[in-house]
């Protein structure tokens, strides 16, 4: 392995340092330095993109969370490598710029379509979520919910942001416009799936559903980026004696507001930008305790309101995502 990017999970990264055996590492804060076990260490954003343009290696995966993840997949594209993309936030702000035909989604819902997709016609292309934090709580308590309440997903540990995401279902618009850059045109939804085992669907013009049943893992998304002729074994099969039944739900707008603008967006997916930003700066508001849970999507639904504006060009983008930012921290 040529490099590591670690944000400030030190601990982690010393443990992936002593298994893979980087030839340098890139970390987001000087402080940490010194905690570092390499003696290669880089600091910052600018080090992770020289890291990419030295690197020899003809795939990156870009595994950052946020807008920030965005240059780095530029850059890997300038550079002539194929991106094992994660970072939602690079199709969803900036796919009117990214050249597809080099990304490798390794989300196991993007992954899930790829790997169903035929030579036949479709009408829909369908992923499924968890639901997030509070798929069960009575309506009345959102409004109360807070930062500890965000992170206890009922399937899995996640990021803090993330986990935030999925307790309000941006991350499931960040994923629908992901696959509208990476498939085209159409027709997509997403349903939640209590139990995260089924990751994506796809209904065919005659008729017929074929459903993307797996383990919860990257490891498989994965592999295939790496090799996609894999035949060896990655996870253990789905039991579904053991499964004995699923449940499905529709994503209702009462408990997940930003629902709203899904169709529109899916029509203008320039406008992901618009959407990513203000996410981003109020959930920066809400784990500051400025405003409630409920206010996130809130915002995100009033920023779209207002910025109307597709970026004509990259430099556009990161002048509107500045924009955006500061007209969600100035709000009241």
């Amino acid at each position: 392995m040529e490099g590591l990017v670690c944000g400030s999970n030190i601990e982690l990264l010393n443990e992936q340092i002593k298994e893979h055996h980087p030839k340098f590492v890139v970390i987001a804060n000087e402080a940490d330095r010194k905690r570092v076990i390499h003696n290669d260490v880089r600091v910052g954003d600018a080090a992770i993109l020289e890291l990419i343009g030295s690197s020899r290696s003809s795939l990156i995966v870009n595994a950052l969370v946020g807008f920030l993840g965005l240059r780095p997949t530029l850059k890997a594209l300038e550079c002539g490598k194929n991106v094992a993309l994660a970072n939602k936030e690079s199709l969803v702000a900036g796919g009117a710029f990214i050249d597809t035909s080099k990304i490798q989604p390794i989300d196991s819902e993007h992954f899930g379509l790829w790997y169903l997709l035929q030579d036949r016609p479709v009408t829909k292309m369908i992923i499924t979520a968890s639901g997030g934090a509070f798929r069960d709580w009575p309506l009345e308590k959102l409004k109360d919910a807070t930062l500890a309440d965000t992170q206890k997903h009922p399937n899995w540990s996640m990021g803090q942001k993330i986990t935030i995401d999925s307790a309000t279902m941006v991350n499931k618009i960040f994923e629908l416009l992901e696959a509208r850059w990476l498939f085209g045109a159409g027709e997509y939804d997403a349903i939640i799936e209590t139990k995260s085992l089924i990751h994506a669907l796809i209904d065919f013009k005659d008729g017929s559903t074929t459903a993307h049943f797996a383990n919860a893992s990257m490891q498989l998304p994965i592999a295939y980026a790496l090799d996609k002729k894999m035949d060896e074994n990655i996870l253990n099969h789905v039991d579904l004696l053991s499964v004995a039944s699923l449940e499905f739900r529709k994503i209702e707008k009462e408990r997940y507001p930003i629902w709203e603008i899904k169709a529109d967006l899916l029509k203008n997916p320039e406008l992901g930008v618009v959407v990513n930003a203000a996410n981003e700066a109020a959930i920066e508001k809400f784990i500051a305790k400025e405003i409630g849970f409920m206010d996130i999507s809130r915002t995100i639904l009033n920023a779209y309101e207002q910025f109307r504006i597709a970026p004509k060009s990259i430099e556009d983008l990161f002048v509107l995502d500045q924009e955006i930012r500061t007209f969600v921290r100035s709000a009241e």
